[in-house]
Order: C-alpha cells, then structure tokens, then sequence
C-alpha cells in the first residue's frame, strides 16, 4: 500500500511540475493577446462610432431593426477587424471566446463598461488587476497603489503568471525595495516610503551627498584636512604618468595622456603654443613653434627637372612639367626655362611650330625649294 502511494505521489510530482512552467509562461502571453484584444475592440468601437446600415434608410431600418449603435452588424465588423490574419495567438483567442464578446455586447455593456476587466480579469482570468499577480491575483508587496513601494517591478503585475517578488529599480534593494544599495544613502524613510539618493562621485559609501559625507575615497581621491574627498592631480606627480611626446589631462578621480600637437617635440598642454621644444622642421617663434620652409632655405635641395613642394615639418620633390626643361612649380606656365621642342610664349612654354613647305597647283614646291634635276 505505501509503495503504491509513493507511486500515485511521484506520478503526480511529474504531471504537474511541468504544467507549472508552462502555466507561468502561458498566462503571461495569454494576458498580452487579451489586452490587444480589447485595444482593438476599443479601436473598432471609435472607427464605427458614426456609421450606419448603409442601407440607405437609416431610420427605418433603426425602428424596425434596431439602432446600428448596439446591432450585432456593427458588432461583427468590429470582430472581423480584431486580429490581423497572421496572428495564430489573437485569432485563436477570439475563436474560443467570441460567445463572450456577444454575451458582452448585448448583455453585460451597460453594467460593466469596462471590457477589458469583465473579459481578461473576470470572464476568462487570464489577468489581474494592475498591482496583483498570480492565479489568485494577490496582491504586491508594497500594495496594489504602489507595487514594491514605487521603487522596483513586482514580478507577474496584471498577470495570472509571476511570483510577486520585487526587481528593485537602480539604488534600492532588498525584499521590499526600501533599503539603499551601495552608492546611495536613505535621504527619507519611514515603513511604507523610501528615498534613495546616490552619493558623491568620490565616496565609496556615504551618509550624505557631499564629498564631506564620504565614509571613505574612491580611487584618485584623497581625504583633505577637512576630511572632505578630493581630486588626486595624477599629473602633478613624479616621473610624470605620460611619454615624452604627450601631456597630461587631469581628470576627475583620474587622467589621461594626449599626443603633443606635430610641431612639438615635448609639451605640456594641446596645440602649438604650448611646446616644450619644437620637432624637427620647426622653428621657435616668440614661443610658438612655426613651420621651417626649407624650399626657400636651400633652393638646390631637388633636381633640375623638379621643383620643392613645402610641408608642415617637411617638404618634397615633385617632377616638373614634361614643357619644362627647369621650373618653380606645377604646370607649364611655372617653368624657368622650356624643354626641347617648346618656347615660352607670355610666361608659358608652348610647342614650337614646324614650317611646313608651300606646294603650287601642279603640286610641286615653290620659294626656296630645290630645283629639279634635269638629264642632259
């Protein structure tokens, strides 16, 4: 006999252990799916709201048949706009229940106007009220006006699904969500409310939020005389925390290191002015580090057949024009003298025109062409 207990105990174990998985996560689309569809309803309802039989004798057919404000035709247009054709969850939903919508519709409207409790809450239970969780629609912590004290998420809010329990918002914690997590301090509680504030950005811990009110410092950051936090200057110290080529950027509990503009070599801040010493190709001057132009310095610095192209800190060689035999610059007009074959013409060298000897009708050459031959 017992063993046939533990038996019937076991095959219970089994059957409904994964019924409540499948429960908690049910309920919670279900609910979804019935609140879209009385969103939709409601969509309907103001989409119909001004039409009629369309019959073409409205108040005929309003005393005959019945006002098309409560018929069951405006009924059924707004049942067939419910669900969109893809949508497997809502249509099945609205299948199994459409008995309900009619029942609503003819029966139930005036003394329950609210749809969405009658139907997802009351009718078929797939909800709850807002602040209730669960298959009983228990109440959260906190109270149903203020689940977990308005400082976190009760698990299952609205739902038949959940376990009621508190996801606390950032700078609470605990059951209820009224104590304050690390880097904040209670700046108001009593046994329902709690105001969690965040501490200075230098304390780790606080009673308050100043820096005075620190229990202790963070990293970069040092208690003064007055035993208040302050900013550690990291680029104060020595050997300094940067390579020779950067400055230091003092920050607030900490520091950074930025490149040196091009033009120094060593600085102590951004931009040119700020060098130690200039880098190679440039000069000082009156302290501010200025390009070296070596194109003027050393004219012969490139070949004949190229010119010197100045760069900040360098320069370069680049080929003349194929006119120019020698030049300053690009281009055929910035040639010092022309290459075979062309002349210069108002400051630009141009291809030399060839003389092209003139022919008289009978096609034979005229001027100082050579003379014909003749046999004797």
């Amino acid at each position: 006999m017992l063993h046939l207990c533990s038996i019937f105990y076991l095959s219970c174990i089994i059957l409904f252990l994964p019924f409540g998985a499948v429960y908690t996560k049910d309920f919670n689309a279900l609910c979804s799916t019935c609140r879209q569809l009385v969103d939709n309803f409601v969509k309907g309802l103001e989409k119909t709201a001004k039409n009629n039989f369309g019959g073409g004798n409205t108040e005929w057919e309003e005393r005959k048949l019945s006002k098309y404000e409560s018929s069951e035709i405006r009924l059924t247009e707004i049942l067939e706009g419910l669900c969109y054709s893809s949508s497997f969850e809502c249509n099945h939903m609205l299948e199994e229940n459409e008995e309900h919508f009619e029942t609503w519709w003819f029966k139930r409207k005036t003394k329950h106007p609210d749809l969405f409790k009658w139907f997802c809450i009351e009718t078929i239970k797939v909800c709850c009220p807002k602040g209730s969780f669960g298959p009983d629609c228990n109440t959260c912590i906190g109270g149903a006006d203020k689940p977990c004290h308005g400082n976190g998420k009760c698990d299952g809010d609205g739902t038949r699904a959940g376990n009621g329990k508190c996801s606390c918002d950032k700078g609470y914690e605990g059951e209820f969500c009224l104590d304050c997590s690390d880097g904040y301090f209670s700046a108001l509680r009593n046994e329902t409310f709690s105001l969690c504030k965040e501490c200075h950005k230098s304390c780790v811990g606080c009673i308050g939020g100043t820096n005075h009110d620190c229990k202790e410092c963070r990293n970069g950051w040092e208690k003064d005389q007055e035993g208040a936090c302050i900013d550690i200057n990291e680029c104060t110290k020595d050997p300094a925390p940067c390579k020779d080529n950067q400055y230091c950027l003092n920050t607030d509990g900490s520091f950074s290191c930025k490149e040196c503009d091009i033009r120094c070599s060593g600085c102590k801040g951004p931009g040119f002015n700020n060098c130690l010493t200039c880098a190679d190709g440039f000069k000082d001057d009156e302290g501010i580090c200025t390009d070296i132009n070596e194109c003027t310095k050393d004219p012969a610095l490139c070949k004949d057949n190229q010119y010197c192209l100045n760069t900040d800190g360098s320069f370069s060689c680049k080929e003349c024009d194929t006119r120019c035999s020698s030049c300053k610059g690009p281009g055929a007009n910035n040639c010092i003298t022309c290459a075979d074959g062309y002349k210069d013409e108002e400051g630009t060298c141009t291809e030399e025109k060839k003389e092209v000897p003139a022919f008289d009708s009978e096609g034979s050459q005229t001027g100082d062409s050579p003379k014909k031959h003749e046999d004797l």
